[in-house]
């Protein structure tokens, strides 16, 4: 066994690990999309069957567990298309990817990008905070007593809820609603600053874009054209599953599943690089292959949830290399773990601990608790 601090890439064996395939990918997406669709039916029948309102709503629970723990899926599918290692091909990739973002109410263009910068500079906390903007323990101490305080607990594991909910049904919306009105108000600044200067000219010549400033989801065409098409999808898909089972069941339902898988998967990503021991270093000393192995967690969960997370948790080997299909990580990481016996290895009751982890303390470059 090597020291942690010399192992190098080409120690690991990751060749073999790389090869997609369409018939498994395909298989992984049918059998996550087609339950999907069946336990929403599920639920319409539920509505309508002579069982009484409470007996209704205890046949709910378990489909909207189990319709949660989908959505969690469909999102780690969609997050190995944004890598382009779930099918063969980047367009099966890009189509995919953008279809399961529908389903989960998000743009998955412009997240994979943003995440693809995530990937870049994991471990390296001068340039990436984290998954909640974590400021440095130098910073923290510089805030007022109030603003302290207001910085832990929007950083505590309960606002996993209603962050979630903002981050998948308000966000993207807010995005688009916000880039339409700046576009409209550039335009009109702009067409009254040609008529005060009587520049009628150029008064239907423009200079303004439409973009969507500061919200991750439109820094270039590409994305805005994603965004634009999400919306568009998402919010006929809200009209129309509304019509059908009507708005409040839907809502309700849909509020929940939303909220609750949002949760699981920040939560998921948030413990898997906010640790006791994560590495934490500033960009002179950062190392990409200890970024990879040292500051990102291991999960220790029973199989079947891993099934969920689309073995997700196995990170370590993941962020050393994220062209590694999901369908092989498993295989992968029993291969290599020789080199990950210093990586962090999570179980479920560890996960809460993680939390306390959001200070950055760049002097000693490392994580900090309050």
């Amino acid at each position: 066994m090597r020291n942690h601090q010399t192992i190098q890439r080409s120690d690991f064996v990751i060749t073999p690990y790389l090869k997609r395939s369409n018939a498994r990918a395909f298989w992984q997406v049918s059998t996550t999309i087609i339950p999907v669709a069946l336990l929403w039916i599920l639920i319409a029948w539920i509505d309508q069957s002579s069982f009484k309102t409470p007996f209704r709503a205890l046949g709910l629970i378990p489909v909207l567990a189990i319709l949660t723990l989908l959505s969690s899926r469909a999102f780690s599918l969609m997050h190995d298309c944004g890598h382009g290692s779930l099918f063969r091909s980047r367009r099966l990739n890009r189509i995919t990817g953008f279809l399961l973002g529908t389903l989960n109410a998000i743009p998955q263009y412009p997240w994979s990008r943003d995440h693809a910068f995530h990937h870049r500079h994991n471990g390296n906390w001068e340039v990436y905070r984290g998954p909640v903007d974590v400021i440095t323990l130098e910073d923290y101490q510089a805030l007022s007593k109030i603003n302290q305080f207001l910085y832990s607990i929007s950083r505590h594991w309960l606002m996993l809820f209603p962050g979630g909910f903002f981050y998948l049904v308000i966000k993207p919306r807010l995005t688009l609603i916000n880039a339409i009105a700046h576009f409209i108000w550039s335009i009109l600044v702009e067409l009254c600053n040609k008529l005060l200067k009587r520049d009628f000219a150029n008064l239907f010549s423009f200079s303004t874009r439409f973009q969507a400033n500061y919200s991750g989801y439109g820094n270039s065409s590409g994305e805005l054209i994603d965004l634009i098409a999400n919306n568009v999808i998402v919010i006929i898909s809200w009209i129309l599953m509304s019509r059908w089972l009507g708005a409040g069941l839907f809502w309700s339902c849909y509020s929940i599943i939303m909220t609750a898988s949002a949760a699981i998967f920040i939560c998921i990503f948030f413990v898997q690089h906010n640790f006791e021991g994560s590495y934490a270093n500033g960009s002179n000393e950062w190392s990409a292959i200890l970024g990879a192995v040292d500051g990102s967690s291991n999960l220790d969960i029973p199989r079947l949830l891993n099934w969920f997370l689309a073995d997700i948790s196995f990170h370590s080997m993941h962020h050393l290399c994220d062209r590694i299909p999901n369908y092989n990580l498993r295989a992968c990481h029993i291969r290599n773990k020789h080199l990950l016996v210093n990586a962090k290895y999570l179980k479920i009751s560890d996960i809460p601990g993680c939390f306390e982890y959001i200070l950055w303390d760049e002097h000693a470059q490392q994580l900090a608790t309050i």
